[in-house]
């Protein structure tokens, strides 16, 4: 087939905005998940523009309520690296993933701005999207996607200041809500996940009360029991590719 005639194409502004049309729900979902962030943040002594810049540069909730408890325990800046990285680990492989969908001849430069908003919903919708990728397309929906996710962070910060401690606290808990809407469906749906989720929890009460493991800082524990609950669950359970049980189906049919 031949080659889509470049006059043809959609041009560099028609794509961006079909980026900020497609962003759009995702940045007002991030807004309203942030502020509850923000919440976390100001608990952990940040200001709203050290909250804004937080969210502005890592956006992920776990990654960053990770770094803000963290921070709030005072730990050295090697914990605060390598909780981050471990709790955004999963970002390298979804870059990776969009890395694919390029044109060969993309520049490097947009294989990297690209790469540093790899949200789940951005790849969401990078992945959906048909045809080679338009970096123009990503830079839409991250023009409004960020701004969402640093606002709000920044206004939960404000709030946290402005509002009486009974209701900060009552805002609090509806950070732990959004981690639980995040985990109950793959374990609703999986039962190993499910199973290695309530490890998670059973272990991190263990280890609150371990002795030897009690003295190490929350997140050094949590640094240490991902670790070992993702290579339990790598090593036991581990995924199988679909394609690999066609061929296999196959052969039987055969």
């Amino acid at each position: 087939m031949a080659d889509r005639p470049s006059d043809l194409l959609p041009s560099r502004r028609d794509v961006f905005f079909e980026g900020i049309h497609d962003g759009m729900p995702i940045a007002l979902g991030y807004f309203v998940v942030s502020f509850t962030l923000g919440i976390a943040a100001r608990n952990a002594g940040l200001t709203p523009f050290q909250g804004f810049l937080a969210s502005l540069f890592n956006n992920a909730s776990a990654g960053e309520y990770a770094a803000f408890t963290v921070i709030a325990a005072d730990a050295p800046y090697l914990e605060l690296a390598i909780m981050t990285l471990i709790a955004n680990a999963r970002y390298m492989l979804m870059s990776c993933v969009a890395s694919q969908k390029f044109a060969p001849d993309t520049p490097l430069i947009h294989r990297i701005l690209v790469g540093f908003d790899i949200t789940d919903e951005i790849f969401g919708i990078t992945i959906a999207r048909k045809g080679p990728l338009n970096p123009y397309y990503n830079y839409g929906a991250m023009s409004v996607a960020m701004p969402g996710w640093s606002i709000g962070t920044a206004l939960g910060v404000i709030a946290g200041n402005l509002l009486p401690i009974q209701a900060v606290s009552a805002l609090s808990v509806a950070l732990f809500g959004m981690f639980l809407w995040v985990i109950i469906p793959p374990a609703r749906d999986n039962r190993v996940i499910g199973a290695l989720v309530l490890a998670s929890f059973a272990a991190s009460f263990l280890s609150a009360h371990t002795p030897g493991l009690m003295e190490l800082s929350a997140g050094t524990r949590t640094i240490i029991l991902t670790l070992v609950l993702a290579a339990i669950g790598a090593a036991f359970f581990p995924v199988k590719d679909p394609s690999a049980d066609r061929e296999e189906d196959e052969s039987h049919a055969a």
